[in-house]
């Protein structure tokens, strides 16, 4: 017949014969439930109870003693019936149980396996212990297995740090890395496989290894010796080499000509935002953060391996998973990664609330279009109150973070304007603002709309975030220097008041327990001005990367450049998406401005004869990377165009626009780099200077 015992959570063990039941017992003194194991060895029951002991209770004490549902008879009924549960042994362990297993094996007498959360222990059937092991890891799970060696026993353990140690008694014969965590592991033998080592992770993943190989009894043939003919080895590697060049001349090293449909990816951007955010800053500042759902599908024609999404927005926008794998079955047979990129906008009202118009501003630009000046109202919905003549020409924003952008649209002529008190904030009204004119009159059927600007190029504007940015990158090399000074004290005072405890005749500290203490101090206020300094740094990352899309943006609509020439701005200007100590913005940038101006913006051979370092260091300042953007944008002024051919290294001859005044070279590289970088282009007449519009009141609008 079968016998079952429940554990329950208060500590009671409840009995049955088949489907009957027999008795309740509560285990004194039980908080919390242990692991239980049943020894057919002794015929009792062993735990580990809440005051970390072993403790082992016989199946005949457990049927004779107090009824369960009798718990409440008095202390003098109790001592007077002779039923009280009385524990067989105990041991005290010291820590809490994991897991309990008894096992007997033939070449072995019958054991208790306690795994405890230092330890591991190993007990005979009267509760002595026969060995034990001090763990270097948190354990997660263990099984005890039979071992070839006569009088041991092998026991897997799995930990927390993805490892399975296998253990021969107290000894570590092997250890191996797991892809997780497991929970539980077993042995067994499947498909006439043994030894197939089964372990289940917290989150259900099964996973089933074998541990070894196999010898292999196949012994590889000699090779008969023969005489080498090295003639015919050469026309047979010329052969060969020439079946290699047409392969990589015909179809190319990566085969490009697919298939393009086997793989597609699509995003669909949820019109309306989540009804509960899913931001883990719940508030900035007065204003509740939205998040808004992104569906991205991907389709596959064929069988792949393995494929993995990775999600990118820029900051301050945030994800709430960024890295999706998907496991497949069927292998791929050309074995090739493939990339597959799949862009997509999000709306503007996840970091932008519609304001109150500024009629004041520090910085300001004209956008000048060739088309009729269009209702604000119909390109920004939903961010303006509908008047009663649907012409509305002022329009305000209000950022997430509290910065304030006024947009301006002129009723007689076909101008823009956007303007605010932070430069960085200008890009992203203004680069909606041209999308959306596209839009507007790509549905209108006009095919000829064009957007330009005709004002000065507001370099100095970026050049203070460029300074900026580059000051905090300097005081944190200066902080992470201190930090490492103060640690190295640290550990020198450590080192010296370990000698003085450790002798035999007491000497006096001398104070270096105040001084560590001073110390400590100074390294702990350290690593905060570091972390603050870490913060202060990506922020002005990001307000940089803003600035370097609004200089971007306006040298193309300035100098109408193409979409090439753009893609090349924007890999020379933003190379990085992430800024590092090692790695910085400024001479990454300077190399790749310097290598435009050697190259496709050269105007000598002797520019192109100029060996530009291969290291990139941090710079003293940003003095040469300002020259260097200054120059750039001369250039272009001047006519040059970028390219990344490989004829665009030949000299070639600016074509100046009529009118247009030429910038002695040397003269343009002698002039300080303080100076106002505006007046580089005083002397081009295509640069007409804005006429600037009146200041009004939001309701009258923008007049000339």
């Amino acid at each position: 017949r079968d016998l079952i015992c429940i554990q329950s959570m208060d500590g009671m063990l409840m009995v049955f014969e088949q489907e009957s039941y027999a008795f309740g017992r509560f285990l004194p003194g039980s908080l919390l439930p242990g692991p239980l194991a049943y020894s057919s060895r002794t015929d009792s029951f062993i735990t580990v109870s809440s005051c970390r002991q072993v403790e082992s209770y016989k199946y005949q004490v457990l049927a004779f003693a107090t009824d369960a549902d009798k718990r409440q008879e008095t202390e003098q009924q109790k001592l007077g019936s002779g039923k009280r549960l009385v524990v067989d042994w105990t041991l005290n362990i010291g820590e809490q149980a994991l897991d309990i297993c008894i096992v007997s094996f033939n070449q072995s007498a019958s054991s208790v396996f306690v795994l405890g959360e230092r330890n591991f222990f190993c007990l005979k059937d009267n509760g002595q212990i026969r060995f034990m092991k001090k763990l270097d890891c948190s354990p997660s799970c263990f099984l005890p297995y039979c071992s070839v060696s006569e009088g041991t026993i092998n026991t897997l353990i799995g930990n927390h740090n993805h490892m399975l140690h296998i253990y021969q008694d107290v000894t570590l014969k092997w250890a191996t890395q797991l892809p997780h965590i497991p929970v539980s592991v077993r042995v067994g033998c499947l498909h006439d496989l043994k030894g197939v080592i089964v372990t289940l992770s917290d989150d259900g993943h099964l996973q089933c290894s074998y541990l070894g190989t196999d010898p292999s009894f196949f012994q590889a043939p000699k090779v008969e010796s023969r005489e080498l003919h090295y003639e015919e080895l050469d026309i047979e590697l010329k052969e060969l080499q020439k079946i290699i060049k047409d392969v990589n001349k015909s179809q190319g090293i990566w085969p490009m000509t697919e298939r393009e449909d086997d793989l597609k990816v699509s995003a669909m951007v949820s019109p309306k935002f989540d009804s509960v955010s899913q931001a883990a800053d719940v508030e900035v500042g007065t204003d509740l953060v939205p998040s808004v759902t992104v569906k991205v599908t991907l389709q596959n024609r064929l069988a792949l391996q393995k494929a993995k999404l990775s999600v990118y927005v820029q900051p301050p926008l945030v994800l709430t998973c960024d890295q999706f794998t998907f496991e497949f079955m069927d292998i791929n047979p050309d074995g090739i990664p493939r990339v597959i990129q799949c862009k997509f906008r999000l709306p503007l009202k996840l970091i932008c609330l519609p304001g109150q118009p500024s009629k004041t501003a520090s910085h300001k630009l004209t956008i000048d279009t060739n088309k009729s000046p269009v209702s604000l109202l119909s390109l920004f919905p939903g961010f303006a109150n509908q008047s009663e003549d649907d012409q509305v020409n002022v329009m305000g924003f209000r950022f997430l973070g509290g910065s304030r952008v006024t947009l301006l649209a002129s009723k007689t002529s076909q101008r823009y304007r956007i303007q605010s008190e932070q430069f960085e904030d200008l890009w992203l009204i203004t680069n909606e603002l041209i999308i959306r004119l596209q839009e507007y009159f790509e549905k209108q059927g006009i095919k000829d709309f064009a957007c330009s600007f005709s004002g000065s190029m507001p370099l100095q504007e970026y050049f203070e975030l460029i300074d900026h940015h580059f000051e905090l990158r300097i005081n944190g090399e200066k902080l992470e220097e201190l930090l490492s000074e103060r640690a190295v004290q640290f550990r020198a005072i450590q080192r010296r008041l370990l000698t003085r405890f450790k002798d035999k005749t007491p000497a006096p500290l001398q104070h270096l327990d105040t001084l560590l203490d001073g110390t400590y101090k100074q390294v702990i206020a350290l690593a905060d001005a570091v972390e603050e300094n870490q913060d202060s740094l990506f922020q002005s990352f990001t307000r940089l990367k803003s600035a370097t899309h609004l200089v971007i943006l306006l040298i193309g609509l300035w100098q109408k450049l193409s979409t090439d020439q753009i893609a090349i701005l924007e890999a020379a200007f933003l190379p990085l998406q992430q800024d590092t100590q090692e790695l910085g913005w400024e001479e990454t940038v300077d190399a790749a401005i310097s290598h435009l101006l050697k190259t496709c913006l050269s105007k000598s051979s002797k520019e192109q004869a100029l060996n530009l370092s291969s290291q990139l260091n941090i710079p003293k300042d940003t003095s040469r990377l300002k020259k260097h953007i200054t120059l750039l944008c001369d250039r272009l002024a001047k006519g040059g165009r970028l390219c990344l051919s490989t004829d665009a290294a030949a000299p070639q001859t600016m074509v100046m626009p009529g009118g247009c005044t030429t910038i002695p070279e040397s003269d343009l590289e002698e002039r300080s780099i303080e100076q106002d970088s505006t007046e580089l282009f005083t002397n081009h007449k295509h640069l007409i200077v804005e006429t600037p519009l009146p200041e009004v009141s939001p309701l009258q609008g923008v007049s000339e």
